[in-house]
């Protein structure tokens, strides 16, 4: 009970936070608003702090540093969307993503030394002040004793408990929104939470980090450009993560992109290429793709970094997105339909001409278009109303894809409006598509299901053994009623015809080949 008060109260605080900010119902945007939200931020700004930022997205990412990292991951993911939320919003918001105030060098050093076990004299030759904070943990610019240079990350003091607070209201949150609106359980925000939740206390071990880190580098060989720092296992711990040094340019920098002479067309290019190559290709990907974590170097290498997020899919996850955007790449809206319904995205009582009509009418408008002429924000608003249309559930396994999706189109906007995320998207799907389900993929399917069937086979034989002393055992038993029996007799039929039925097709699948 007293934990539930607890949750409430800080929900009151967020709300509190947001209004004293005049960031839950910003005054610029009084227009859009219905009459019901236009009173309610009329009665906001009689709490709000004068003087404050001319800038709503700035007042709302200093709204969201106060309410603490659960809330900043939002902010961030707005960011990205300055077509969505305007391109003033996002730039106000632009400070969530590397810029914000760090902890002190002495509470910095002394984590190190608990962590690592040495002096910090010991560990490096040289070690910098903050040169990028963000809302779990801060990076340090240091040189090794043998003359590497480096990056080293570092977590926040008491960032755990705050987080274990934020999501435990997050938690509250998405139960009342639950129970309160009806409406809102389609969208699932009890797993969304869930898996927010899940990522955020991941990130709380930088070993898991560290090693996200070398899985991605593996990945990103399937992407013509994509670089990762390497780890330096030495000097990693819990709170501790240690990197190769990148010497690039951050994303968030256009005016030192343009002055490098960077090609920011082909870097959007390339950064789309390399998100989805490495989730198609080996299932694994950044799943925290805002402008801050992402490089360029001089030589227009791109980098990325902050592996906190990851995002993985399995086989048949990857096959089916495969499916819908190679069905919206070719314009081919009945198979991306049909790849919908056996994803079971769709529930079976809506019909597949229905809803590959929904999507020709999402995709038509947009296809071929770049970034400067898709207003984005109404895609964004039809795509939701056919979610909506044909009962669509939020799927909790893609939440981390669809977030990132968003993301790194938003950065690619931010490179250049001449993107074209179909041209860009077209090379990686393609591959995917070629090598799983052409030939070689429908090989790899049938080896795959001999292996299956071979393992059934080999595991027969305990089954039967088990089933017949579970037969002798309903013998010895006095029977109760004739049902019992009954039951029983069934549940051994059931089980032997599976068994059965499994050997009768590993014998059928040896006989065919």
């Amino acid at each position: 009970m007293f934990a539930t008060l607890s949750h409430l109260a800080r929900l009151a605080r967020a709300a509190w936070t947001l209004a004293r900010h005049d960031a839950i119902f910003p005054a610029e945007y009084q227009a859009v608003f219905p009459a019901p939200a236009r009173w309610l931020g009329r009665f906001a700004r009689l709490i709000a702090i004068r003087d404050r930022a001319a800038n709503p997205g700035e007042r709302l990412a200093r709204a969201l540093e106060a309410l603490g990292p659960a809330y900043v991951k939002f902010g961030q993911v707005l960011a990205t969307r300055a077509d969505v939320v305007g391109a003033e919003f996002a730039r106000g918001l632009a400070r969530l993503q590397d810029r914000m105030a760090p902890f002190g060098e002495d509470e910095a050093r002394a984590i190190l030394e608990s962590e690592l076990g040495a002096p910090v004299s010991q560990l490096f030759a040289a070690l910098g002040p903050s040169v990028a904070a963000a809302s779990i943990a801060q990076v340090h610019k240091a040189r090794t004793p043998d003359g590497r240079d480096v990056a080293v990350k570092i977590l926040r003091p008491g960032i755990e408990r705050r987080i274990a607070r934020d999501i435990a209201a997050l938690r509250l949150g998405a139960r009342l929104a639950e129970g309160l609106f009806p409406q809102s359980r389609r969208m699932e925000p009890r797993a969304f939470v869930e898996t927010v939740a899940r990522s955020l206390v991941l990130e709380l071990d930088l070993r898991l980090e560290a090693a996200s880190a070398s899985e991605l580098s593996e990945a990103a060989l399937a992407a013509e450009n994509l670089h990762i720092p390497e780890v330096d296992w030495a000097r990693t711990a819990k709170r501790v993560m240690t990197l190769q040094w990148v010497d690039a340019i951050a994303l968030t920098d256009m005016d030192a992109l343009d002055a490098a002479g960077i090609d920011r067309i082909k870097l959007a290019r390339d950064l789309t290429d390399a998100f989805l190559s490495t989730a198609l290709e080996r299932g694994v990907f950044h799943a925290d793709m805002h402008a801050g974590n992402l490089f360029v170097g001089r030589d227009g290498r791109l980098w990325a970094v902050d592996f906190g997020i990851m995002g993985r899919l399995g086989m048949e996850e990857r096959r089916y997105l495969a499916l819908i955007l190679n069905g919206f790449l070719t314009r081919d809206y009945d198979g991306a339909a049909e790849a919908h319904f056996q994803a079971g995205y769709v529930p079976e009582r809506h019909t597949r001409a229905d809803f590959a009509s929904a999507l020709r009418a999402v995709a038509e408008p947009i296809f071929g278009k770049s970034a400067s002429e898709v207003a984005m924000s109404r895609v964004l608003l039809q795509l939701f109303e056919i979610t909506d249309l044909f009962d669509m559930r939020l799927q909790p396994q893609l939440v981390l894809l669809q977030k990132t999706m968003v993301q790194a189109e938003g950065v690619c906007r931010l490179l250049s409006q001449d993107h074209n995320m179909w041209e860009a998207s077209g090379p990686a799907v393609t591959r995917f598509m070629r090598r799983e389900l052409g030939p070689e993929g429908k090989a790899r399917d049938i080896l795959r299901d001999l292996d299956a069937l071979r393992a059934t086979v080999i595991a027969l034989p305990a089954t039967l053994e088990r089933l017949t002393e579970a037969a002798e055992r309903l013998k010895a038993e006095p029977p109760e009623t004739g049902a019992r029996r009954a039951w029983g007799r069934m549940l051994l039929l059931a089980a032997a015809a599976l068994t059965g039925g499994a050997a009768g097709a590993a014998l059928y699948a040896a006989i065919a080949l």
